[in-house]
């Protein structure tokens, strides 16, 4: 933990859903169970199937706990997930646990105590070794995780960072469609007019977001 004690969490997931060709499928559900320190109130976070995005949500980054506080930090599981979550950068969602339920909180809400990352972050690659050792040690999780280039999961970043992202998608409630011709229109109007012709229906059409601040000025 970020004052060098250390806590057993359990982590458990199941492969479904979508996969690259030629690899398995990847991370259908996932979840980590833990006890608070200094308490008996065992916690549960879930990350489910998302039908939208085909698989789970989130690649799992770190847990922290401050003043009996638990706070999750993830990263969104590929582009359709970064879409999906608002586009995040740095890239992290991030989950605090308040009045019995889990909440996402912004980056600038989680505490400046918490910098490592310390749970494994590519469990697939990782899956038959972390099964056999049982319990894997802070020292195992450090080890795992250096082999990984991203800034973002070195530690935990607090400014938004260079080379993050993907092609700004929107999802219609059937398909994911590429949004870069509505972004150069010239005005709302322009931007409303193409939404049908491209395929994206009325109420999920993003232009006032897009243009809002054009609109306001009309």
């Amino acid at each position: 933990m970020h004052d060098g004690s250390k806590i057993i969490a359990e982590r458990w997931q199941r492969h479904g859903g979508g996969s690259e060709i030629g690899s398995k499928p990847d991370i259908s559900d996932q979840s980590i169970t833990f006890t608070i320190p200094g308490t008996n109130e065992t916690l549960k976070w879930e990350d489910e199937y998302s039908k939208e995005i085909d698989r789970s949500n989130f690649i799992l980054l770190a847990l922290h706990i401050l003043n009996k506080t638990p706070y999750i930090i993830t990263s969104p599981r590929l582009c359709l997930s970064y879409n999906k979550w608002g586009r995040p950068n740095p890239p992290y969602v991030i989950f605090k646990y308040e009045n019995k339920e889990w909440k996402r909180i912004e980056i600038a809400e989680l505490p400046m105590e918490f910098k490592n990352i310390n749970l494994v972050i590519n469990t697939q690659s990782h899956e038959e070794k972390l099964v056999g050792q049982g319990t894997a040690s802070a020292e195992m999780v450090k080890k795992l995780n250096s082999s990984l280039t991203q800034e973002e999961y070195k530690e935990i970043a607090r400014t938004p960072l260079k080379g993050v992202g993907c092609r700004e998608l929107i999802y219609d409630g059937t398909y994911w469609i590429d949004i870069s011709g509505l972004k150069k229109q010239p005005s709302y109007e322009a931007c409303v007019d193409l939404c049908p012709k491209i395929g994206i229906k009325a109420e999920y059409c993003p232009c006032e977001r897009l243009f809002k601040s054009n609109k306001k000025e009309k």
